[in-house]
């Protein structure tokens, strides 16, 4: 997960970066961090915690500049240490650098160690510091910004979404397969580039399309340049972004969040028709899902459980035994929307299956007497090697577990997952340009030790073409 976003603008943009984090707060809880170039130097600011707990409006106003970075953390690679918290910075040459990245690189442990072998010194254990290392060693070699991107595009070997600023430059890639979600916006005065289009909304802006697999995107005072260093024969989207990443109201890849969420709810209802009482949610992630569910079914949506909206999500919290503590505080059960009454109860998804267990506990001891769980996404039968701290499959209920074992686990009445076809056709984009990894155990890159199905991807050699305009519109992009 985590959340990125870089905003070039003709005014101030630390408090502009501040909202767009806030709209990102849902991919990473565990710190925040800005930094912006003054025209001379970088100023930085991080913390641990949420984006509302590390800033405040003197540490923002101490923030000048018309460019800069920001990120939300959701820890994969590397530990919670505050040498992790990004953005990054580095200086060297009269270059002014700081870099923000989303994603996971399956190749992290043997890049680092060639590295320093080389002599390269590390202080953080985040893979993001080694992207840095690849981007700088090859600029320090007098290569061009361009050049770099392509060298990073051809060594990295996973997921990576990136944002960065040079000497009051705003820079953002993405990788060639496009797992990790990446979009441009204009604002009134500028640009800004996020993990997702909420971010733009939040500043009152206009989404202008997704940055492209292989894309680099080079935004300036003079205008922008878009130049594709790489083309893979059929990108690899992460399928978790739809069923529980992203926010709703966002667009992600040409689709609304929301719209497919529905149509999966519709299609759970057509896969497992029951007769009961209500459909109800688990909020917030379950509501898109239990709407399309309540109007293909014409079952009544009435909710059960009232959420505590001051608590984060229990998916990415650190340990399990906080998210089980985390349930009741969470999520309080309406006992008269419960007793004697047959629920449908949908969510996005099952991975341990404690969760789900603790709140039909819940539901049970105020009353209910069915609770049939519907499940927006497949079975999680593997882990996630490209940017979800996914649990071992020792952890994942679903991966040595039949459903029906699971439903007894969780004491379900019954149980049904989407399935993948079903899940696919509500996205609308094919099945083979969606990373299904944590369903399938088939991943799209080469990971030791388990199968996959790498995506061919030809790069751009030579000089780079690029479409430099004075902030060109969308038709231009």
């Amino acid at each position: 997960m985590c959340g990125i976003v870089g905003i070039l603008d003709a005014g101030e943009v630390s408090f502009s970066l501040y909202y767009a984090l806030y709209a990102l707060q849902h991919r990473g809880q565990e710190s925040a961090g800005i930094a912006t170039f003054d025209g001379a130097t970088i100023n930085k600011y991080r913390g641990e915690g949420l984006v509302a707990e590390v800033f405040d409006t003197p540490t923002l106003g101490r923030l000048k500049g018309h460019c800069g970075v920001g990120h939300v953390r959701y820890p994969t690679t590397g530990t919670n240490r505050p040498e992790n918290m990004q953005p990054f910075l580095f200086e060297f040459q009269d270059l002014h650098i700081a870099i923000a990245h989303n994603g996971n690189l399956v190749n992290y442990t043997e890049l680092r160690e060639e590295y320093e072998q080389r002599g390269q010194i590390f202080w953080s254990s985040s893979d993001t510091e080694v992207i840095a290392k690849v981007f700088t060693d090859e600029i320090r070699g007098g290569s061009s910004v361009e050049d770099a991107v392509h060298l990073c595009m051809r060594r990295l070997r996973g997921s990576y979404s990136v944002v960065m600023i040079i000497n009051g430059v705003l820079y953002s890639f993405r990788d060639p397969l496009g797992i990790k979600p990446l979009c441009i916006g204009k604002t009134r005065t500028g640009y800004i580039i996020a993990s997702e289009s909420v971010a733009v909304d939040a500043l009152g802006g206009t989404l202008v399309r997704d940055v492209r697999p292989g894309e680099l995107m080079r935004v300036s005072e003079e205008g922008i340049a878009c130049t594709q260093i790489a083309v893979a024969n059929c990108p690899a989207h992460c399928i978790f972004e739809y069923i529980y990443f992203s926010r709703a109201d966002a667009v992600v890849d040409g689709a609304l969040v929301y719209d497919v969420r529905r149509k999966i709810g519709r299609k759970l209802y057509e896969e497992a028709p029951v007769n009961a009482d209500s459909v109800a949610p688990v909020p917030d992630s379950g509501t898109a899902y239990t709407i399309g569910y309540a109007e293909g079914s014409g079952i009544p949506f009435v909710e059960c459980l009232m959420k505590n909206r001051y608590m984060g999500r229990t998916f990415i919290m650190p340990n399990q035994k906080a998210r089980e503590q985390a349930v009741r505080i969470k999520l309080n059960p309406v006992r008269s929307h419960l007793e004697g009454k047959s629920i449908v109860l949908v969510d996005d998804s099952i991975v341990r299956g404690t969760t789900s267990r603790r709140i039909i506990e819940l539901m049970r001891s105020s009353g209910a007497r069915e609770i049939h769980m519907r499940i927006g996404s497949p079975a999680i039968k593997a882990p996630c090697y490209l940017g979800v701290d996914m649990p071992t499959r020792e952890e994942l209920i679903a991966s040595n577990k039949a459903e029906n074992e699971v439903r007894k686990s969780i004491t379900a009445t019954t149980l049904h997952h989407i399935s993948i076809e079903a899940l696919v056709e509500a996205i609308g984009m094919p099945h083979g340009h969606l990373c299904t990894g944590c369903l399938t155990g088939c991943y799209p890159v080469q990971i030791e030790g388990e199968i996959d199905t790498p995506r061919a991807v030809n790069f751009v050699d030579g000089s780079f073409q690029t479409n430099l305009g004075t902030f060109v519109e969308e038709e231009d992009l």
